[in-house]
């Protein structure tokens, strides 16, 4: 029997993966989908939401049946895991969740924290897919949410990196979140911004102009305005429009 303490950590990006002292913890599928759930959510859920939830296409009284032969299951290959809470369920406290962790992170940066990145938060950042090869409707909705937080929290991590003057790595989180979604002008800008502000001019038109003309082929549209003021305002006066 194996008790949840610090060392347990749950990790959903590149697929599930729970961790107890070090040694990976085989859990059936239904179980991964109940811990993946509940992880989610840093709060104590209703049984009845989770229940319905994970079997939609069941009544209430099977749907929480099903749900209490799940925790049943649970409390033999890793008692107290999850915690009961009257009606409600929570992951148990001590269980470190990298979806948690990239949640946090995104509310300070966005909050404009003086958040000192580290490798942690770098990998964290371009770590893979939410859950891959899950199609429930609750994670194809918790994907695109956490998608949308790792291209905000890579943007503002980028431009944190860039103000520090750790350009090398700004530039690789840049590159990361223009990966991610490469037609979105935000994380190009800060991708520009950082080679403009170590001084590889070339490197920023550069990327500039491929997105140009990947808009133009993609939407056949152009740049906004302020990606091309802002270009326009780091080039030198005597320098002719980008073209």
């Amino acid at each position: 029997m194996i008790a949840t303490h610090p060392q347990s950590t749950l990790s959903m990006f590149d697929g599930f993966e729970l961790r107890c002292g070090g040694q990976r913890v085989e859990l059936p599928m239904v179980a991964q989908r109940l811990v993946a759930l509940i992880a989610v959510h840093d709060r104590p859920l209703l049984r009845a939401f989770v229940a319905g939830t994970l079997w939609p296409d069941k009544t209430d009284a099977r749907s929480l049946a099903n749900l209490r032969s799940v925790l049943w299951r649970l409390r033999r290959p890793d008692e107290g895991l999850v915690q009961s809470c009257g009606s409600h369920i929570k992951l148990a406290d001590s269980v470190d969740v990298d979806v948690r962790r990239l949640v946090q992170l995104t509310t300070d940066l966005l909050a404009g924290s003086d958040v000192v990145p580290t490798r942690e938060t770098n990998q964290l950042l371009t770590a893979g897919e939410f859950l891959p090869g899950w199609y429930d409707e609750w994670v194809l909705a918790e994907r695109e949410r956490l998608r949308q937080l790792r291209q905000h929290a890579s943007e503002a991590m980028c431009a944190r990196l860039t103000e520090m003057k750790r350009y090398g790595e700004a530039v690789d989180v840049g590159l990361a979140a223009v990966g991610a979604d490469p037609l979105r002008e935000s994380a190009r800008t800060a991708l520009i911004a950082a080679h403009f502000a170590e001084g590889n001019a070339v490197e920023a038109i550069r990327q500039y102009k491929a997105y140009r003309l990947l808009l133009w082929k993609s939407l056949q549209v152009t740049p906004g305005p302020k990606l091309e003021s802002f270009v326009a305002a780091c080039l030198p006066r005597p320098a002719r429009a980008v073209s």
